[in-house]
């Protein structure tokens, strides 16, 4: 999988995502320290116990480096940076029920707003899924030799016992 580069001081416009979430109800914000577990819980019951890591790493930074989505005080989607790597975005992800509503765009220009501010010019996309979906949301492109990245030589998860 590919990493994409993303120009941080070229953002597109983020406030119609904005508010197509916020009409329906749905909140973006950094999550306090104190949800930490309740956040790590959730990642962890939809997504990758190593995305699960990466959410406590940036859920020890002042200010913390994710973000979430929720609505009626439940957790919708999050999207992480500067935690994999420095000037990284992700690990992010939206839960079945609320995809297809503009949650993940809204978390992704939240966390690339949260790069920018810190004071990088260009961010980092690791090891992309949705290339199409970087490309027309934030003008994402390839970094030429990428695959395998930083990801090359990931310990294995042990084997689940049935």
């Amino acid at each position: 999988m590919i990493d994409m580069l993303v120009r941080l001081y070229d953002l597109p416009e983020t406030e119609v995502a904005y508010q197509k979430v916020a009409s329906e109800g749905i909140i973006l914000r950094r999550p306090g320290v104190y949800e930490k577990h309740l956040v790590a819980r959730w990642v962890g019951e939809h997504f990758s116990p190593k995305w699960v890591s990466e959410v406590e790493v940036a859920m020890t930074r002042q200010p913390v480096t994710c973000f979430i989505a929720t609505k009626d005080k439940e957790i919708l989607g999050f999207a992480c940076y500067d935690t994999t790597s420095k000037a990284y975005f992700g690990p992010t992800g939206v839960g079945e029920a609320a995809r297809g509503k503009g949650v993940g765009k809204a978390l992704l220009y939240k966390a690339l707003e949260g790069l920018r501010d810190t004071g990088y010019a260009y961010g980092f996309i690791g090891g992309v899924g949705p290339r199409e979906f970087y490309e027309k949301a934030c003008g994402a492109i390839e970094v030429p030799g990428s695959d395998p990245g930083i990801y090359q030589d990931i310990l294995p998860e042990p084997p689940t016992e049935a």
